[in-house]
C-alpha cells in the first residue's frame, strides 16, 4: 500500500505540475506527450480531466497522502486500534478512487481515444490499492461478517483467489489497451 501510494502520489504531482505548464503555454510539449496515442496534453484538455472544476490530478495530490498515511499506520502496528469505522470508511473511499480511476480509464480509453501514461499509473496503483485494503478488510474482518462467511473469505484468501483476480482484472485492461490501439501504441 506505502508503494503505490508514493506511485500514485508521483503521478498525481507530475500530472498537476504538466497541467500547470499547459496553462501557461497551451503549445507546450509535455514530458508524457510520447505519440498521437500516449499523450497526456491531449487528455488534460478534455471536460473529463476536470471533471470537478479543477484538475483531477489536485484529487490525487489530497487523496494518496492520506493513503500513505494509512499505510505508514499499519506498517507501524498501529492499525488494530484504530476503530472499524475507520477502516470501512477508508474501504469506501479506496473503492470510490478505484471508480472514478476506471471510469477515466474507460472514458480515455473509448470517448477522448487517447491515453495519458500517467493517468495509466494513477489507474494501476489504484487497483493495487483497493485490492490491499480489501484484504486488510477481510482478514480484519472489518464489515463484522459472520464466521462461516469470514472463514470463506479468509480461505479465498489463503487460496491467493484474490491475486488472480487482480492480475485477471489488469491483464484484461492492457488487453483492451491493445485491441483499442495496437501497434498504434508504439509509433
Amino acid at each position: 500500500m506505502l508503494a503505490f501510494g508514493i506511485v500514485g502520489l508521483i503521478a498525481s504531482f507530475v500530472l498537476s505540475v504538466e497541467k500547470v505548464h499547459l496553462l501557461q503555454n497551451p503549445d507546450a510539449v509535455l514530458s508524457c506527450s510520447i505519440n498521437i496515442v500516449l499523450n497526456c496534453s491531449t487528455v488534460m484538455q478534455t471536460w473529463q480531466a476536470s471533471v470537478f472544476g479543477f484538475p483531477n490530478s489536485f484529487i490525487g495530490l489530497i487523496a494518496y497522502p492520506v493513503v500513505i498515511t494509512v499505510a505508514i499506520i499499519g506498517l507501524a502496528g498501529a492499525a488494530a486500534v484504530l476503530p472499524k469505522w475507520f477502516w470501512r470508511t477508508a474501504v469506501i473511499c479506496y473503492a470510490l478512487g478505484a471508480v472514478f480511476a476506471y471510469w477515466l480509464f474507460f472514458n480515455s480509453l473509448y470517448v477522448i481515444e487517447v491515453l495519458c501514461p500517467w493517468c495509466l499509473f494513477v489507474t494501476f496503483a489504484t487497483t493495487i490499492l483497493i485490492a490491499s485494503i480489501k484484504n486488510y478488510a477481510i482478514r480484519e474482518n472489518v464489515w463484522q461478517f459472520g464466521k462461516p462467511t469470514h472463514k470463506k473469505l479468509l480461505g479465498l484468501l489463503e487460496k491467493d483467489v484474490d491475486k488472480v483476480v487482480v492480475v485477471a482484472w489488469l491483464v484484461i485492461l492492457v488487453a483492451l489497451v491493445l485491441m483499442k490501439f495496437g501497434d498504434s501504441l508504439f509509433l
